[in-house]
């Protein structure tokens, strides 16, 4: 069992940047994929970037491709969400979800069912 914990959300102008942070309490962080997602009011969850356990390879949703970047630190226990040139349609809740799977299938990484431990949400908001 994994808790995880998100921070660094908060409320920035649009084009602005914002660092989300999620700590894992596990000593075998290294050992799970980590994704983030997010979800707007009246909205389904949507997938945001995923990277593989030793960080080698990552994934991007379409809307943030280009714009965010995400990277982690096994040492810390620690994944990071760096989100630059915000737009309002980025305001979201936004979650860190691990999943305990030994391979990392860019096909599978964006579906939040498979993913077996979510934080509670950091809210993000973009004003214009």
């Amino acid at each position: 069992q994994v808790q995880l914990v998100e921070s660094g959300g908060g409320l920035v102008h649009t084009g602005g940047s914002l660092t989300l942070s999620c700590a894992a309490s596990a000593g075998t962080f290294s050992s799970y994929i980590m994704g983030w997602f997010r979800q707007a009011p009246e909205k389904e969850r949507e997938f945001v970037a995923a990277i593989s356990r030793r960080g080698r390879s990552t994934d991007y949703g379409d809307s943030v491709k280009g714009r965010f970047t995400i990277s982690r630190d096994n040492a810390k226990n620690t994944v990071y969400l760096q989100m630059n040139s915000l737009k309002f349609e980025d305001t979201a809740v936004y979650y860190c979800a691990a999943r305990s799977d030994n391979i990392y299938r860019s096909t599978s990484v964006p579906r939040a069912r498979e993913y077996d431990y979510w934080g509670q949400g950091t809210q993000v908001t973009v004003s214009s």
